[in-house]
């Protein structure tokens, strides 16, 4: 939000969670982004969510910090216009149950050498879709994983608006 907040062409236009409780929310609205919290059943059994999304006229959907998979309509209705970033280097650490901690406690047992992050399309199917961006960060002898998730947290910061910017603009050029 922080990063579009004066971008010409670019705004956040809706925040969507299904988390009550996630921080995500109190920063929407110290930045006047209008926020929903939605149920399982909303996503998966209605078309609410992408009701509201088309309701504030949102062309591009980002992910971030979001484990359910998306569900054929949001697909359908936003071909190559959602991404997601996860905290590895894809294909290697992914699919379903590969998120948080999790990553980086099997990026460390497998004794990796680095780790990082994808930025990815969103298709059916969980982190299958084609790759936007990577960034690498070394894991160096010793490394436990939350000093990996902090490596992984630093990139995520430095480059995930910059590659959604990006992203949104080659899509509506």
């Amino acid at each position: 939000m922080e990063h579009f907040a004066a971008h010409p062409r670019v705004r956040v236009g809706l925040v969507l969670t299904n988390n009550p409780n996630a921080g995500v929310l109190e920063r929407a609205a110290r930045w006047g982004v209008p926020s929903r919290v939605f149920s399982r059943a909303e996503f998966y059994q209605s078309d609410d969510v992408l009701q509201w999304l088309q309701e504030r006229r949102v062309s591009f959907v980002v992910l971030a910090g979001f484990l359910w998979l998306t569900p054929p309509n949001l697909v359908a209705a936003f071909p190559n216009r959602i991404v997601n970033i996860h905290p590895a280097l894809l294909p290697r650490f992914g699919g379903k149950g590969m998120y948080g901690m999790r990553v980086h406690e099997a990026v460390v047992a497998a004794g990796e050498k680095e780790s990082g992050i994808t930025v990815h399309y969103v298709n059916e199917r969980y982190d299958e879709g084609r790759i936007l961006f990577q960034a690498t960060c070394s894991v160096a002898p010793g490394d436990t994983p939350a000093d990996v998730a902090r490596k992984v947290q630093e990139l995520e910061h430095r480059y995930f608006p910059g590659v959604i910017e990006k992203a949104v603009l080659e899509e509506n050029p």
